[in-house]
């Protein structure tokens, strides 16, 4: 479509930030990504410089546009950026950062969330009592630095804070905002009580608009500095789940995406609000719409310290063949060998911060295959156990599953996910699907598509089908009741340990 406009989609992510240069049919014509530095300042404590957020994307939308010819430069005409969830920032008015960002794997803030989370929050909110939403993570800072978080002002996650930057306003996207527990999420506005109790004013807060509104015009400055002649106008995204679900067209109800990324989230559209205990709901990228998620925390990141710690050395963490080869002929089940993936604490289905990970069964038979296989299998067929909750929750049966992130390259634990979730997945062969997602907003803002559904259905790229087995499905199923009674059974001893690794910690 060599008329068509081009847009920007960035995504900034936990570890990295991506820009991609895309036009109406969904074709990329250049990308570019820098890495971002994550800090850890003490257990649990995860940190980023808010700078680093603006300066990554700086530099990522410079080396794309670097690529483009003069005359694919004149045609770019929005930008979109697409952002990590649940993270956010202390800033003065002129966006100077007070102290570092907090980010969404943060788990500081369990004491909070034991002493205010309560089922009407939940209701309020759409998210369940759980150390991942921003508002337990300001209520720890109103009680460990309350000097800070007075002298903010503005409080503003990732989105809210590139949206100064790009544009000098305090302004953000419902669909971005959400993620700090702050909405009353029926009505996509701030909560009163929620601002009080995370300890908060209202006038720290951004101004509130809808997912793929023109925000403003970026600054003249930035632009002329990427090397755009024109003007490029910046437009109100959704968070990277979201994003992700337009990115595959994946827009109703019955159609789920799924991310086999860090962490493992899935999720659907939902065009009423909705909360129950199988997910967590998010403002969708489609204004008054709404996201039904689940997220595992430990996705790839645990297949990943599994091939650290205990695979090949000489590979630090990356994909192993020969493992994968060698797990793949281990039977499926791994003769009862259950893995609970709770390395970083439980969201779905059992939002619990205090949760551990457990191997149960293990025996002398057992080697290095036998342990990942179980590690895949137990992480797919907790999605499973999720993803029929949701199913159950909604009354409606998914049609169809799109499969996106760097797990779906693994062959070995894509089959291990279908077989789990008894359902086809269908890959994604585009790399940056959340970028996608928020290109999908840009270009319904340039007016190349009549509706955001209707850009999504465009501009998405499927791949490949993988079908279930039948028989390795119900064996599965069995395995994942044996692994469904591991949590119960263990909670107790789960929070016995916790409070003696606080009493006793490792040096």
């Amino acid at each position: 479509m060599p008329s068509s406009p081009l847009v920007i989609a960035v995504d900034s992510s936990t570890t990295s930030t991506k820009a991609i240069i895309v036009d109406a049919a969904g074709r990329v014509l250049a990308q570019h990504r820098c890495d971002l530095a994550m800090h850890t300042p003490q257990v649990h404590c995860y940190e980023q410089d808010p700078r680093d957020w603006w300066h990554s994307t700086d530099r990522a939308v410079a080396g794309a546009v670097a690529a483009l010819s003069s005359a694919d430069r004149a045609r770019v005409s929005h930008l979109c950026a697409t952002v990590q969830r649940q993270s956010f920032a202390l800033v003065t008015d002129s966006g100077e950062p007070l102290r570092p960002g907090i980010l969404w794997l943060d788990g500081r803030a369990e004491e909070q969330v034991r002493r205010l989370g309560t089922e009407e929050i939940h209701a309020l909110s759409g998210f369940q009592p759980d150390v991942t939403p921003s508002l337990y993570k300001l209520a720890w800072l109103a009680d460990h630095e309350p000097e800070t978080l007075h002298r903010a002002d503005k409080v503003v996650g990732v989105h809210g804070y590139l949206v100064h930057e790009l544009t000098g306003r305090w302004t953000d996207s419902v669909a971005t905002a959400d993620s700090l527990g702050l909405l009353d999420m029926a009505a996509n506005t701030y909560s009163d009580h929620l601002v009080a109790l995370a300890g908060l004013q209202a006038s720290q807060l951004a101004e509130l608009v809808p997912a793929g509104s023109v925000i403003d015009t970026v600054r003249p400055e930035i632009t002329q500095t990427w090397g755009l002649p024109g003007p490029v106008e910046l437009v109100a995204a959704c968070g990277d789940g979201q994003a992700a679900a337009l990115g595959v067209g994946a827009i109703e109800i019955d159609e789920a995406y799924l991310n086999l990324g860090t962490a493992l989230v899935a999720g659907v559209h939902s065009p009423q609000y909705r909360y129950a205990g199988a997910f967590r709901t998010d403002a969708a990228g489609i204004p008054g719409q709404y996201v039904l998620e689940i997220v595992q925390n430990s996705g790839a990141y645990l297949a990943g310290w599994f091939r650290t710690e205990l695979g090949d050395p000489r590979l630090a963490g990356r994909p192993d063949p020969q493992l994968e080869e060698a797990a793949a002929q281990v039977t499926p089940g791994c003769g009862g060998l259950v893995t609970l993936p709770y390395w970083n604490a439980v969201q779905s289905p059992h939002w619990d911060p205090t949760a551990l990970g457990a191997v149960v069964g293990l025996a002398g038979a057992y080697g290095r295959p036998e342990m990942y296989r179980s590690v895949l299998e137990g992480l797919s067929i907790e999605m499973a156990g999720n993803l029929a909750g949701l199913q159950a929750a909604t009354g409606v049966p998914l049609r169809s599953i799109r499969v996106v992130g760097g797990g779906q390259r693994s062959v070995l634990w894509r089959q291990i996910m279908t077989d789990a979730v008894g359902l086809p997945l269908t890959e994604s062969p585009q790399e940056e699907v959340s970028a996608m997602g928020a290109a999908v907003l840009a270009m319904t803002a340039a007016g190349a598509h009549p509706s955001i559904a209707a850009a999504a259905r465009a501009m998405a790229h499927l791949g490949t089908s993988t079908e279930p087995d039948p028989t390795t499905h119900e064996l599965y199923r069995e395995l994942g009741e044996i692994q469904a009674g591991l949590y119960p059974a263990l909670r107790e001893t789960f929070a016995r340990q916790r409070r003696f690794a606080a009493d006793h910690p490792m040096r």
